[in-house]
């Protein structure tokens, strides 16, 4: 493992305009403003910890005005027609693909990312606009007739109504984009709630949707330093109708618990502790380029990222060899560096914690092939690490980890790796590796993941639903399954038309 020099590749005074262009108040009825109490907080630069920007604090009062302006915009929102919500949508994406460079900056300085990394996310991002955009109008209804042939039967999908829409820092653009696009394409009002630690992403993306022409109101971010100040009056207030949150699985069940008071629509995108399984017919070069990309995106801070590696016993040398090889390889610097390969963690605590299991892994018997520390100077680098002869029952194999860490278990039966898969309270992502298709349908049928990746490390899609089971969470995001999370279905019984 290298470690580049925290060297701008990025001119200084590039990241110095671009942070200025951001809007820092919050944004209530079409308006960005203060908070009510003056009130801020700051967004740090976790490869340096130094402050990047400092931004208007919503209260508990802001959070109400943002609610009253989207209940206020929410009936003739509903009303618009399918193709004006359809037209803002696309006109949305072209300005992020047009800002694209801005909104990579703005999260690599954020969040830590590589650029080249960031990139990708902006095109992951920008294409649920482009996808929301062509389901706004195909929310189909029905209309039929009974079984017994009296009556008829009309079916339709009308908005939820307002949305409290809760974002985390590890992906700042893409989960704004995958909840912001579907409610405007059903035709809800919403209010935002970026994660403290990356707003800026939030904040310079709800400026580009008022530039793509959505009315004032239908889209209000109120960025703040106390999560709960926001939730709390939020969820107690009957006019809010949906909650959606991607997170912590124990903040999930805190906000569903809250949510049941009101009876809300919930979709809960919740941790992870995905398997990556290599069976011994695998083509391990294969493999470990897709371990590399089911472990690393992210710097491993992805609820889909690779948690544990189960290898069949016949391959586990050379798979372990070759795979900690190319995470030994990789560069660790500040993401503007184009030399960075792995950024920096989200925060001093994060990477505690990332150490903490490694050590306790360590201590249990498991060995570090490469890694296995953080990386010294400043910010909050930690080495990638692979570590081989995991014991099963390490504190690793069980928890998320969220950082740039590979632990290593084997098995020798088909039944076994379907066993340890499913081992975890959480069932997000998984990941096959086989030559025998067969196997990986059995397995996927098998095991208790809401997504499963053939031979596949990266699976995540606009185009597809993306979400997990038990503790991972309910509710589905992208694809067709996505806008129906912001509808409910209303059936309209209809007289026999020729008894009339």
């Amino acid at each position: 493992m290298t470690v580049s020099e925290l060297s701008p590749a990025v001119p200084r005074e590039r990241e110095t305009s671009l942070l200025a262009s951001v809007p820092t108040g919050l944004l209530i009825d079409g308006k960005w403003r203060e908070a009510s109490d003056g009130g801020t907080f700051d967004v740090h630069d976790p490869a340096t910890g130094q402050v990047l920007a400092t931004l208007a604090s919503a209260t508990s009062e802001d959070a109400i005005a943002a609610l009253d302006a989207a209940d206020r915009a929410q009936a003739s929102w509903a009303r618009t027609a399918p193709r004006v919500r359809a037209e803002i949508l696309r006109r949305a994406f072209d300005l992020v693909t047009e800002r694209a460079e801005d909104f990579a900056l703005l999260m690599t300085l954020e969040m830590g990312k590589p650029l080249a990394e960031a990139r990708g996310e902006v095109t992951y991002g920008a294409e649920f606009l482009r996808w929301f955009s062509e389901e706004t109008v195909r929310d189909y209804g029905r209309y039929l007739t009974t079984p017994e042939g009296k009556n008829k039967i009309l079916v339709q999908h009308k908005p939820v109504g307002p949305c409290l829409l809760i974002t985390p820092w590890n992906f700042p653009l893409a989960m704004a984009t995958r909840k912001v696009a579907p409610a405007v394409a059903a035709g809800c009002t919403m209010v935002l709630k970026p994660a403290k630690l990356t707003p800026l992403t939030a904040q310079y993306f709800a400026q580009t949707m008022l530039d793509a022409g959505l009315p004032a109101g239908v889209l209000n971010v109120v960025s703040s330093a106390s999560a709960s100040g926001i939730s709390g009056p939020l969820l107690k207030d009957s006019r809010l109708r949906k909650v959606s949150f991607t997170g912590s699985t124990p903040v999930g069940k805190r906000l569903m618990a809250d949510a049941a008071q009101n009876v809300l629509r919930t979709s809960m995108e919740l941790g992870g502790n995905d398997p990556f399984i290599v069976f011994e017919d695998a083509d391990l070069d294969a493999a470990v380029e897709g371990a590399m990309a089911a472990k690393m995106r992210n710097m491993g801070e992805a609820c889909t990222a690779a948690n544990r590696f189960l290898v069949h016993a016949s391959v586990a040398q050379e798979f372990t060899r070759k795979f900690a090889a190319a995470m030994g390889a990789l560069t660790t610097g500040r993401g503007t560096d184009p030399d960075t390969k792995v950024g920096p963690l989200i925060d001093g605590g994060a990477r505690d914690d990332v150490h903490a299991l490694v050590t306790a892994a360590v201590d249990a018997g498991a060995v570090a092939l490469t890694g296995g520390a953080p990386v010294d100077g400043p910010g909050y680098f930690y080495q990638p690490t692979v570590l081989a002869d995991v014991p099963n029952g390490a504190a690793i194999l069980g928890q998320e980890i969220f950082g740039p860490v590979a632990p290593i278990t084997t098995f020798t039966t088909e039944e076994e790796a379907i066993k340890l898969a499913n081992a975890s309270e959480y069932g997000l992502a998984s990941y096959l590796y086989s030559r025998d298709f067969n196997r990986l349908l059995r397995v996927a049928e098998q095991i208790e993941f809401g997504m499963v990746g053939f031979n596949a490390g990266v699976i995540s899609n606009a185009a597809a639903p993306f979400g997990g089971v038990k503790h991972s969470g309910l509710g589905r995001e992208g694809g067709s399954e996505g806008i129906a999370e912001y509808t409910t279905t209303q059936y309209i019984g209809i007289s026999d038309p020729y008894t009339a």
